[in-house]
């Protein structure tokens, strides 16, 4: 038993790695901009050498084109320019394409970027330490892959919310499918959507009631906090739901015995709804 609790531990040490250099990635500032539909690629020509004959022929075919003239009229008065222009700004695609895209350069660039070490290693201590609790309690049971994933997804949305506050979509939502498949053996399925619904209701009604006070992507991730907890029973799936809120209000109560905060200071949620699933399992 203990051997596999040690071994789930090294194990999470080395995910830590990864997860270290992946939040990192999400952390770096980045500028991940998509050209609209209604948008041209500027691609800089080659220009004409000194003395070549074509650089003459191509600009009097420009003065002299009335083609010139129609194409500029037709930019000013075609209603179509505008509809684009308001299709561009309005379409979710273009978040959708933002976020894909950061993902995408994020994966490119962690092996490039890959340490053997870091030193403090919080993140790949931490990821040890919850890889070893979570094999220490589910230890031959058929939740134990499910949970091992979302140990090590879990300590990455933390870190990347804790920094940047905010929880990615491409981790969050694929975290859904891939719980779900993992859970399909288990015949744990049914009650993992029951809870994750129901959680991620619940955050949803305050998010929608106070969306200063709270992210939609806290929502996402107490739906899949939900999904853990639900197979574990209702006690637990309820310990887990008061968990997170309960550890939030008690870190915001240390802020402001210690003065480092406000009533209207902001701080991450998604790190306490993952140990508030946690402390359920423990």
């Amino acid at each position: 038993m203990w051997a596999f609790v040690i071994g789930a531990g090294a194990a999470g040490l080395l995910a830590g790695t990864v997860v270290r250099v992946l939040a990192d990635g999400f952390t770096a500032e980045r500028s991940v901009e998509t050209p609209r539909h209604d948008q041209t690629l500027d691609v800089p020509q080659p220009e004409p050498a000194p003395g070549d004959p074509r650089s003459e022929r191509i600009a009097r075919r420009a003065e002299t084109d009335p083609r010139s003239e129609r194409r500029a009229g037709w930019a000013e008065t075609d209603p179509r320019s505008e509809r684009r222009a308001g299709w561009a700004e309005t379409d979710p695609r273009s978040g959708w394409r933002a976020r894909w895209a950061e993902a995408r350069a994020v994966l490119k660039e962690a092996p490039r970027r890959w340490p053997v070490w870091s030193w403090p290693p919080w993140v790949e201590v931490g990821t040890a330490a919850v890889c070893a609790v979570v094999a220490w309690r589910l230890a031959g049971t058929a939740l134990l892959w499910a949970w091992g994933y979302a140990a090590v997804a879990g300590v990455l949305l933390s870190v990347v919310d804790w920094r940047t506050r905010r929880l990615p979509d491409v981790i969050t939502l694929p975290s859904c499918l891939v719980l779900a498949v993992l859970l399909v053996p288990t015949g744990d399925l049914g009650p993992a959507l029951l809870g994750g619904l129901a959680l991620g209701g619940a955050y949803a009604v305050m998010w929608f009631v106070r969306p200063d006070a709270l992210g939609f992507g806290d929502v996402k991730l107490a739906g899949v906090a939900g999904m853990l907890a639900g197979p574990l029973g209702v006690d637990r799936w309820l310990a887990a739901a008061m968990g997170g809120l309960v550890l939030g209000a008690l870190y915001a109560v240390m802020l402001l015995i210690t003065r480092r905060a406000t009533m209207k200071t902001q701080f991450p949620l998604g790190p306490f709804i993952a140990a508030g699933v946690l402390v359920a399992l423990w």
